[in-house]
């Protein structure tokens, strides 16, 4: 396989799983990247968003394609919902790999979760998830597939311009935001309640 494939998914949930891609041998080590192990994620972490943020974009920086491995609720993840973003409007093509029905470490599937692609929207109002596939690691076979379906996806991105950006919850959350000021009163003097995707409300989790 030789494109660069960067690797998404939820890192406190799902590692084994994501592990067991991973050491599928069906990328080589130098062409597979976004995997870390704990004490380095950690130590990442407690650096805060932009050293993230940076990790990030430095991960993507040779890839042409990012793998969303999908588990129970890798939709709802932050920086997962970043790492999408930024894969797409960077020019990686993008695919969906379901991961709940490998077994972890004591025998067990995961339940299945959204398809993090409903949350974005191409300029036209298009969902991603109309565009990019979506598949099942062990329904589907991934261990001889992932090559074919890597492929499929640089393919499928490269028939969209790179003005093409997509939006996702966090500017849907702003202009719902902005919406929602203009149409109802304005809130009693003295009441400022904060935002629940704000960072100094949450830890924005991977």
């Amino acid at each position: 396989m030789a494109r660069k494939i960067f690797f998404s998914f939820h890192y406190e949930r799902d590692s084994w799983r994501a592990g067991q891609v991973r050491n599928s041998n069906v990328v080589s080590s130098e062409d597979r990247y976004g995997f870390v192990d704990a004490a380095d994620w950690e130590s990442i972490k407690k650096k805060g968003d932009a050293a993230i943020e940076r990790w990030i974009d430095d991960q993507l920086k040779n890839t042409s394609v990012s793998v969303v491995l999908i588990g129970a609720e890798t939709a709802d993840r932050e920086w997962v919902q970043h790492e999408i973003l930024r894969s797409w409007n960077r020019g990686n093509g993008i695919v969906g790999v379901r991961i709940h029905n490998i077994k972890d470490q004591e025998k067990k599937t995961d339940t299945v979760g959204r398809n993090p692609f409903d949350d974005f929207k191409l300029p036209d109002g298009t969902r991603l998830s109309s565009v990019c596939k979506t598949y099942d690691w062990v329904n589907d076979d991934g261990r001889k597939n992932l090559g074919k379906w890597a492929d499929d996806a640089e393919n499928i991105r490269a028939k969209y311009g790179s003005d093409e950006k997509i939006a996702g919850p966090a500017e849907n959350n702003q202009q719902a935001s902005k919406t929602h000021s203009v149409s109802t009163p304005s809130a009693s003097a003295g009441f400022a309640p904060r935002s629940p995707w704000c960072p100094s409300y949450v830890e924005r989790k991977r």
